[in-house]
């Protein structure tokens, strides 16, 4: 205890470490490897992944809180003095509040020369395993996110998912997490915040994982920027006192010996028949991973370091003390031996390339290319703007009644332009707006199709919509023309920031019908998981 409170008052000094996150030299991406900016050495993680009372996985519920990790100064000040004994130079932390203020842990990570991978989702605003959508809800939370820790150079980058796949009938949800992947770089690029902010995903070890791996590092579109920047890989095979070749190491890492970006264990450290029990990890894969693995692995993440009810915690905190595991320090004990190879990156010179996008097949849904649409606030705002019948409540559990009813007349005719079939590429041109705007939109298109007789009484979807006069201003003509009358035409991306209140109260994790997502059947059950969970979410 008395080295947390000698290290907890150090850090904590704004005379000794002020803006350190300003000064700490930022960490990039170079071939396969991460590396140093400031003198060209390489960068290994040792990390541990931080986060309080949150299971990640590819679902969205509106019921999971969380605790924002970064968000506490005593909390960091408390925890980081036992981090640096176990030698960790990077946290994951799964799900943060961008409208907080996060500058005294950040700099109490920096100057303890702490650096941070953040996920881009949180559990009401993700995108859904088994019912995938990228819309402009999505979009907003992943850039705020962005905006909120951009500044830090501290950041490495970012996760757009996390197991979004864990079935084999869930692959196409690859095709919305490599759309977010995308945006999320250009949204970087445009608002000019430091080039050396990457964009990843983390892959559960699953049978897909290899056509997940080369799906998103493929590039199917030359002139397009659709690829990760790094790959993080959440293994559990090595257990107790496994080897490099029970545990599937030495596949991995033939696998992705010619990977062109860098990879890395995004969560390591399995807990299942270890003598002593789950919280006795004798770590022993730590040798091999910063040994014969490193011309290959940049390290990796142990998870975790909140002891809870699975008992992968490192630690506990009673009475706001830290109580560490004894796999705390038997991690301590092997980080301690290690000695990885570094290269220097003007010795290095990358010769990976992309690997071939994988053919679709029954293991593998989502074509390489179309990949849904880039989110245009844009566009979406014009369409609300123009159109005549218009949806007025944000009773988010009965849009999916209106979605079926609307949807399931003359084979979906009314809903091409918010179609997202992955599988075949079929794209609406508002595929990416918000739940209540694409509402709006079928509903004006089954508005318009209307004979004058039936027109009064056919924008009420039980109270729903209301008429309005339409507008058309600015750029709008050329968006909507783009766009087309039936919204099946494609529009190019945005190239601005998307305005938080043009989502137009969408809710949290509700999608429209998942039928747009693998064919045309008919959609009964969509209003009843609505009413029941909040959330757009069905096992197909």
């Amino acid at each position: 205890m008395k080295l947390s409170s000698v290290i907890g008052a150090a850090a904590l000094s704004g005379s000794v470490y002020a803006a350190s996150y300003d000064t700490i030299p930022d960490i990039k991406v170079y071939g396969q490897h991460f590396f140093y900016t400031n003198n060209g050495s390489q960068f290994y993680m040792k990390g541990v992944a931080y986060q309080e009372n949150f299971s990640p996985n590819g679902s969205a519920s509106t019921n999971v809180t969380y605790t924002d990790p970064l968000s506490s100064k005593s909390n960091c000040a408390r925890d980081i003095p036992f981090m640096k004994k176990i030698f960790t130079n990077v946290i994951r932390v799964y799900a943060i509040d961008p409208t907080v203020d996060h500058d005294d842990c950040m700099e109490l990570l920096a100057a303890n020369d702490i650096y941070v991978v953040a996920d881009l989702s949180e559990p009401s605003t993700s995108i859904n395993s088994d019912d995938p959508v990228w819309n402009l809800p999505l979009y907003e939370r992943y850039t705020s996110v962005v905006d909120s820790l951009q500044k830090y150079n501290n950041v490495i980058g970012f996760f757009a998912g996390n197991e979004v796949v864990e079935k084999a009938n869930q692959t196409a949800a690859s095709a919305f997490v490599k759309a977010a992947v995308r945006d999320t770089k250009a949204y970087i690029k445009a608002q000019g915040y430091r080039d050396t902010l990457g964009v990843g995903y983390a892959t559960a070890d699953v049978p897909s994982r290899d056509q997940l791996a080369h799906y998103f590092a493929c590039e199917p579109i030359d002139g397009t920027d659709t690829t990760i920047d790094f790959w993080g890989y959440n293994v559990y095979s090595w257990c107790g006192f496994s080897n490099y070749v029970a545990s599937s190491y030495g596949e991995r890492v033939q696998f992705f010996s010619d990977y062109p970006v860098p990879v890395f264990f995004a969560e390591y450290g399995c807990n299942e028949g270890i003598p002593g029990g789950p919280t006795h990890r004798p770590f022993t894969e730590v040798a091999v991973l910063y040994g014969n693995m490193t011309e290959v692995f940049s390290g990796g993440i142990v998870y975790q370091w909140f002891q809870s009810e699975n008992n992968f915690g490192l630690v506990q905190i009673e009475d706001d003390e830290v109580k560490p595991e004894p796999d705390y320090t038997s991690l301590m004990s092997q980080l301690a031996k290690i000695s990885p190879t570094s290269t220097a990156s003007s010795a290095y010179t990358p010769t990976n390339s992309a690997p071939a996008c994988p053919t679709t097949d029954s293991s593998w849904l989502p074509v390489a290319s179309p990949l849904p649409p880039a989110v245009n606030a844009d566009l979406c705002n014009c369409a609300m703007s123009s159109i005549t019948c218009t949806i007025d409540s944000d009773d988010a559990t009965s849009y999916g009644a209106e979605f079926d009813y609307i949807c399931g007349l003359d084979d979906a005719k009314y809903c091409v332009g918010i179609a997202h079939n992955a599988t075949t590429g079929d794209y609406g041109a508002y595929a990416g707006c918000s739940p209540k705007q694409q509402l709006a939109w079928v509903a004006n298109q089954y508005y318009e199709a209307q004979d004058s007789t039936n027109q009064a009484s056919a924008c009420d979807f039980d109270g729903l919509a209301k008429t309005q006069s339409p507008k058309t201003t600015g750029s709008c003509s050329s968006l909507l023309e783009a766009a087309g009358t039936d919204g099946s035409g494609s529009v190019g991306e945005p190239t601005g920031a998307a305005s938080s209140s043009s989502s137009a109260a969408s809710p949290n994790g509700l999608s429209v019908p998942g039928f747009f997502n693998f064919g045309q059947t008919f959609f009964v059950a969509y209003v009843l998981t609505a009413l029941v969970s909040g959330v757009g979410m069905l096992v197909l």
